[in-house]
């Protein structure tokens, strides 16, 4: 760190030293939702390269930010996931996503879909979307909790859900960015909401957000 190292006492500077490495912040992006193995976050971080990615994990690692454990079998593998110090960047990176999307949007790759859930995690209005639901996205389970005062979405099995969604990635990606009605996406059987019925218009609340900011 110390050939990198600002060399400035600053706070702001103290934290640059540790996540100011290009890649360093959106390998936290995609653990902020839940444990990753190092092939979701190659999928997640399509622009980087596999020895980038394993650079940073081992300095992120180095200083704290993240952990690694190993899986016992018959999974054998490792995954890697915030510490509890790197969970405090969650704020922090979800006002840098709300803040950045008023830049403009250059060419290359889409949202990742954790960042696409945290983009609805961040710009939701917990009041308009409280309630617990799940998501399931092909072959991921998130669950989302909207309480009065914060959404969250983890990668996990919701907890006796009011509204259960089911879909595909780029369903979802469509639905959110306005490219694709509900009802049609419903209609075409590429995406499904079950559950109570203010539930599930609380939860297509949530994948308008994006569409029709709050306030």
């Amino acid at each position: 760190m110390s050939g990198r190292s600002y060399g400035d006492q600053c706070g702001v500077a103290r934290s640059l030293d540790i996540i100011g490495e290009r890649w360093a912040l959106l390998v936290v992006r995609e653990l902020l939702l839940g444990p990753k193995r190092f092939s979701d976050l190659m999928t997640g971080l399509t622009g980087a390269s596999p020895n980038v990615i394993s650079q940073r994990l081992r300095e992120l690692t180095d200083t704290g930010v993240i952990q690694h454990r190993e899986l016992p079998p018959p999974a054998r593998v490792r995954i890697y996931e915030l510490t509890e110090w790197g969970r405090e960047l969650e704020p922090v990176l979800l006002h840098l996503g709300q803040w950045g999307g008023q830049a403009p949007i250059p060419h290359g790759s889409p949202p990742s879909l954790d960042s696409l859930l945290l983009a609805l995690q961040g710009s939701a209005d917990p009041a308009r979307v409280a309630g617990r639901y799940e998501l399931h996205i092909g072959a991921s389970t998130f669950a989302v909790t909207g309480t009065p005062e914060r959404v969250t979405i983890r990668r996990e099995p919701a907890v006796d859900p009011q509204a259960t969604l089911t879909t595909d990635e780029g369903t979802l990606r469509a639905v959110c960015f306005g490219q694709l009605p509900i009802a049609d996406a419903i209609r075409s059987g590429d995406l499904s909401m079950k559950g109570d019925d203010q539930a599930v218009a609380r939860l297509s609340t949530l994948l308008l957000t994006l569409v029709q900011p709050p306030g």
